[in-house]
């Protein structure tokens, strides 16, 4: 008898059959046990905030870095009602009452980036429906240093000032996702998977020394706050290059606490802050008059107590005549009254022209937000007694960054640097996205000009109005200004700006620093008894470190006498 051969095509039916009735009575009838268990574990796939990078100095030294802190979240859903009472002795009301209200959401914040201190006592709590959620919080270990530079983020992560928002697009990297997993017998967990892509740490890194920040916040801070100013500012630079070594504003904040914050606090007066710069301005001034054939360097001029220019008049600082002084004398002795005559004779049209191609009337090209274009006035506004007041720094204003920029070619022989304080930026896959380098922006004076108006400032500092700033650590030069505040359209009686810029050591220039300190209410105001002080005790403090070689100079005017009060 012939054997009976089952066809594969049968066997492959049955199986086919047998596994469609299992589909069918899983899913159709359940195990209860199965049923339970599954209606117990979700997933979610949730955002995890954004990563962000680090921001340093020219040194290396960390300012801003990322740190872990406790977010906690909460399933609604999982709430028993002991809960409740328990959750209110530390959260507020209107969060807690969300939890009740019906909510389908299964992820609710509870409070975000909270203290060490405050999460132990959320752990402590124990409601198995509450979850820590690791989180990266900036961490500024210098406290409030160079608070205005560094600026802030949002609880996002996401940059609102200074470098934090300026290099957001470096700095910030976008969240990834994880998955939010609930098991059986489990509260809330985090998934083991990592983001999406491997990345590497942002780094922003500036060409700020922040021992110079230190020592220059701690002496403009002091100045202002003994002579109840109003504002100040300073900014330390190399002159050759334009890199910006320190930039100070104050008041301060501190970036960690923000909640109780004045609005004035988080203006970066060094290049948000326009000002008449006074007297600092005569030397760029007169070195372009000197560069058109407006003056010559061997003239005579005569300088009473004061001279009427069209509609206005022109005084000393003090109502006393200087008598016939030579045009080096101008800047020694910071005479309103020999500028204005240089002023006179200046081209309005080619005037504004050059200054505007020095930088002012527009913003500064440096990495940072919320740069001030400062005023300018229009040729046709050049009327009356204003090409007279521009000729003594009023009747413009600038920020004091755009000074000291303007201020560089005298120090480093005629060239016009852009100044930048971004050294080198590194995003998330590790490539390098920035590198901040010298730029020569044009040549504004000659060689032999410069070297002329650094040698008025150097006698500035040994016998003239500067005498304040002078030490014996270095041979120092600069120039004081003493500007009036205009109100209504007026120059006010007793609102100033005290300022001093200056460069050192004088033969072999490093560093260029401009200090401001703006309506002081101490009744002292004039930038050589105000402003001139505090700028050498920098300079002192920065040679006690050994930032520089100091060449000790005990030559003539270095005398004790030599610091005597000055007046403009």
């Amino acid at each position: 008898m012939a054997r009976r051969v089952v066809s594969p095509w049968v066997l492959f039916i049955a199986l086919f059959l047998l596994w469609g009735w299992t589909l069918i009575e899983r899913h159709c009838y359940p195990d209860p046990r199965v049923l339970q268990q599954s209606q117990q574990q979700y997933w979610r796939r949730v955002p995890v905030k954004a990563n962000r990078g680090i921001i340093q100095d020219s040194k290396g030294n960390a300012l801003v870095i990322p740190e872990m802190a406790s977010s906690f979240a909460v399933d609604p859903k999982l709430l028993d009602s002991k809960d409740i009472p328990l959750l209110r002795s530390i959260f507020p009301e209107e969060i807690v009452g969300r939890l009740q209200s019906g909510s389908k959401n299964r992820f609710v914040w509870l409070k975000r980036k909270v203290s060490k201190e405050e999460a132990g006592r959320i752990h402590a709590l124990n409601v198995r429906a509450v979850r820590d959620i690791g989180e990266q919080e900036r961490r500024y270990p210098n406290g409030r240093l160079l608070s205005h530079v560094l600026g802030f983020c949002d609880i996002d992560n996401r940059g609102l000032a200074g470098i934090e928002q300026s290099w957001n697009s470096v700095l910030y990297d976008p969240p990834g996702y994880r998955i939010i997993i609930r098991r059986p017998g489990h509260s809330i967990g985090l998934s083991a998977g990592t983001v999406e892509r491997e990345q590497v740490m942002p780094v922003v890194t500036l060409t700020i020394d922040s021992r110079i920040q230190y020592v220059v916040e701690k002496h403009l801070g002091k100045a202002a706050s003994e002579n109840g100013a109003k504002w100040a500012a300073a900014i330390c630079m190399d002159p050759w290059t334009g890199a910006i070594l320190s930039m100070a504003s104050w008041p301060d904040f501190d970036p960690r606490s923000r909640e109780n914050l004045k609005k004035d606090a988080l203006t970066n007066n060094a290049v948000s802050r326009s000002y008449e710069p006074g007297s600092t301005f005569k030397p760029i001034y007169m070195g372009i008059a000197l560069e058109q054939g407006w003056v010559r360097t061997n003239e005579i001029f005569s300088c009473p107590a004061r001279i009427k220019v069209a509609d206005g008049y022109v005084a000393e600082a003090y109502p006393r005549a200087m008598g016939n002084i030579s045009t080096a004398q101008l800047i020694v002795k910071s005479s309103n009254v020999g500028m204005a005559q240089i002023g006179i004779r200046s081209e309005k049209v080619k005037m504004y022209e050059t200054l505007w191609s020095w930088g002012l009337g527009r913003a500064s090209d440096v990495e940072l937000p919320g740069v001030a274009n400062g005023i300018l006035p229009f040729p046709e506004q050049w009327r009356g007694v204003v090409p007279a007041n521009i000729a003594i720094g009023q009747g413009l204003a600038i920020t004091p960054l755009q000074l000291i920029c303007a201020t560089a070619p005298i120090v480093n022989g005629g060239k016009l640097m852009s100044p930048y304080i971004v050294k080198e930026a590194v995003n998330s896959w590790g490539e390098v996205v920035y590198r901040g380098a010298p730029r020569v922006m044009r040549e504004v004076l000659t060689p032999e000009t410069a070297k002329w108006l650094r040698g008025t400032m150097r006698s500035a500092v040994l016998e003239g109005t500067g005498r304040g700033a002078n030490t014996a650590i270095t041979e120092l030069a600069g120039k004081t200004g003493t500007a009036q505040v205009a109100e209504a359209g007026k120059y006010s009686k007793n609102r100033y700006v005290a300022s001093f810029v200056g460069f050192w050591p004088y033969e072999k220039p490093q560093y260029l620093m401009l200090l401001a300190i703006g309506e002081p209410t101490s009744g002292r105001y004039y930038g050589g008894e105000l402003a001139a002080p505090p700028f050498r005790a920098i300079v002192e403090e920065m040679a006690e470190v050994e930032y520089y070689d100091p060449g000790r100079n005990l030559g003539e005017g270095l005398r004790k006498d030599s610091r005597k009060k000055d007046v403009s």
